[in-house]
């Protein structure tokens, strides 16, 4: 029992370090290396909204679990994915509090991101004080067809070329949930 609780302040002191979507990563990484599986390198998706996205205490109080929730949520590749840890989540735990749900739901973006090129999602305000989402594709991979989100979103959308391509979008919401909505909708939409 030791040695677990040493093993257990080594991966929270490594966790401090990288942060928690990198070292579930890496961990995933360690595993697949250890089975055998090739590693395809994975672009980091990075997603900066005002939204509130972790576990409750109340819900998960266990510290363990949690990790064990966050990691399950981290590696999510899909939308079966997605559906399991729902599933898993409300099984154990009973109904999903919001924040959680917002955390699921960045989980749904990343995966939908990675379809599409994306490698940052952040919220910003525009010149007239308007909430707004600004896309940012890799280099080199901007794959969309913007007459179609031109007919779709109008005005709502600016367009910036450069070495990374962007996309700002207008999204007229301020909730988390119409924010969450409305950025799965657009990349749906590419």
């Amino acid at each position: 029992m030791e040695q677990e609780a040493c093993f257990g302040e080594i991966q929270s002191g490594h966790l401090e370090q990288v942060g928690y979507d990198t070292y579930c990563n890496l961990l995933d990484e360690v595993v697949k290396e250890m089975k055998g599986i090739e590693i395809k390198e994975e672009t980091e998706i990075q997603i900066d909204l005002n939204v509130t996205s972790y576990i409750p205490d109340e819900y998960i109080s266990d510290s363990n679990q949690k990790i064990e929730v966050y990691q399950n949520i981290a590696l999510c590749k899909n939308e079966e994915n997605i559906q399991n840890v729902i599933d898993e989540v409300i099984d154990r735990f009973g109904n999903i509090p919001g924040e959680l749900e917002n955390l699921i739901a960045i989980a749904r973006i990343k995966y939908l991101s990675k379809q599409k090129n994306i490698i940052k999602i952040a919220s910003k305000k525009t010149m007239d004080k308007k909430e707004a989402v600004v896309f940012t594709f890799e280099q080199n991979k901007f794959e969309i067809e913007i007459p179609e989100l031109i007919k779709k979103y109008g005005t709502k959308i600016k367009f910036s070329s450069g070495i990374k391509p962007m996309i700002t979008l207008e999204i007229g919401s301020t909730s988390e949930k119409g924010i969450l909505n409305t950025v799965t909708d657009f990349i749906k939409s590419m």
